[in-house]
């Protein structure tokens, strides 16, 4: 593996919105994440895809709880009542099929049973063909099996971290970073989707290419950091495809995503102590760390 061919560079910032521009235009995000016992993965997501500027996002509830806990923490999200047995088993179909979405999210949250794996296998044969982020339990449901995401025919975004990309692998993910980019790319060629495999120097993958992010620090490895980040991806990519003429592609968006993320860390770090940082406080560091990384040039900037 040639390790020397991998970018390290800082990736774009996404491109400004025109000044005529409506909510449409900066993007629909759907959130399907969080559960009766999980509340806060769909707070963080749904706040975080705001906050990271998806001009409109929805969350989809399986559990009337989260109709009653959400509004408070993000009154701006428009909640959708997926919570009937039901629609969950088979008329999610339905659901999917009338949407009109520029990007889709599950997973974090959800629990492992077996309405997420029907949520998977729906989403999987949806007719959608914008941009799928599937993370957490929405990759645990696929086991070892891959290859399975290659149906789509579509961009599918992969957010495992170690240890969920072990287990899609079958095998132990190793630590150094030779040792992840192989698997991160690894992952990608078999599964056919960008793979972001999380950690310190997160890999993204996309087939042979790879690149390494540059910013963040230890305190980001808190619960919740990873809705987070799952909320600002799904946000880039709203954005990049509902302009497509911008020239800011799915993986534009994802290299994008994780940098910012990782600046909101690290100014989250500067301002209270790494050891203190908790994953709400990235969401409070988010309009200053895309400011920070719109104002970097191609080169590198942490």
């Amino acid at each position: 593996m040639n390790v020397s061919a991998v970018d390290a560079s800082t990736p774009s910032a996404a491109p400004a919105l025109a000044v005529d521009a409506h909510k449409g235009d900066a993007g629909r995000a759907l959130c399907i994440c969080g559960s009766r016992l999980m509340p806060g993965a769909a707070i963080l997501c749904v706040r975080a895809a705001m906050r990271a500027g998806a001009g409109l996002v929805g969350l989809a509830a399986f559990d009337p709880e989260l109709l009653l806990s959400v509004p408070g923490a993000s009154p701006e999200v428009v909640l959708l009542d997926w919570s009937s047995d039901a629609l969950a088993e088979t008329g999610l179909a339905q659901r999917l099929a009338a949407r009109e979405d520029h990007a889709r999210l599950a997973g974090p949250g959800l629990g492992l049973g077996t309405r997420t794996r029907v949520l998977v296998e729906t989403l999987l044969a949806d007719a959608f063909r914008g941009p799928l982020v599937l993370d957490a339990d929405a990759l645990g449901v696929l086991g070892n099996e891959p290859e399975r995401l290659r149906a789509r025919g579509a961009t599918t975004i992969l957010l495992p971290h170690p240890g969920e990309a072990g287990r899609l692998l079958g095998r132990a993910i190793p630590r150094d970073e030779s040792g992840r980019i192989a698997a991160a790319r690894e992952l990608s060629r078999r599964s056919g989707a960008i793979c972001l495999l999380k950690g310190s120097r997160s890999v993204i993958a996309d087939g042979e290419r790879a690149f390494v992010n540059t910013s963040g620090n230890p305190g980001m490895a808190t619960a919740g950091s990873g809705d987070v980040l799952a909320g600002i991806v799904v946000a880039y990519l709203a954005g990049a495809a509902a302009n497509p003429d911008a020239r800011f592609s799915s993986l534009d968006a994802l290299r994008a995503a994780v940098h910012v993320h990782g600046l909101a860390g690290d100014l989250a770090a500067l301002r209270l102590g790494a050891r203190a940082l908790i994953a709400s406080d990235l969401i409070d560091e988010l309009p200053a760390a895309q400011t920070r990384h719109a104002s970097c040039s191609p080169a590198r900037c942490s």
